[in-house]
């Protein structure tokens, strides 16, 4: 089911899915990195790629040809997603953490009977 209210339609420059598309075609670059940080679905960049493809998004003849990404843009890309996996596993080993505690730090009821003696109140 969809989200009630108003659907939300991003519109693209030519020149936006151009770079995109380059960006992705980089070696050792992964469609959903890419997507990812140009915060943009990685169905739309596939479909983006395709278009590139079958020509649908060639530049024109007027048009400057778009320069291919610089390194560091590639290097950067690579790092966050390095960072993203590893802030993901951090994300785990907390939680694990946070269910151990509480599993260590719950109280246990005890069948002796000189502990029940210690936790009525009043007494």
């Amino acid at each position: 089911m969809g989200r009630p209210g108003p659907r939300k339609v991003q519109c693209y420059s030519l020149e936006f899915k151009r770079a995109a598309v380059g960006l992705s075609r980089q070696p050792g670059m992964q469609v959903q990195v890419v997507a990812t940080a140009l915060e943009i679905h990685p169905f739309m960049l596939s479909r983006w790629r395709k278009e590139f493809r079958e020509g649908r998004l060639k530049p024109s003849r007027r048009a400057p040809r778009p320069r291919p990404p610089k390194v560091t843009v590639v290097r950067e890309l690579r790092r966050l997603q390095a960072l993203e996996v590893a802030h993901r596993v951090l994300q785990e080993e907390h939680a694990l953490l946070k269910k151990a505690i509480r599993f260590c730090s719950a109280r246990r009821a005890t069948s002796s009977p000189s502990s029940k003696r210690n936790e009525e109140p009043g007494r």
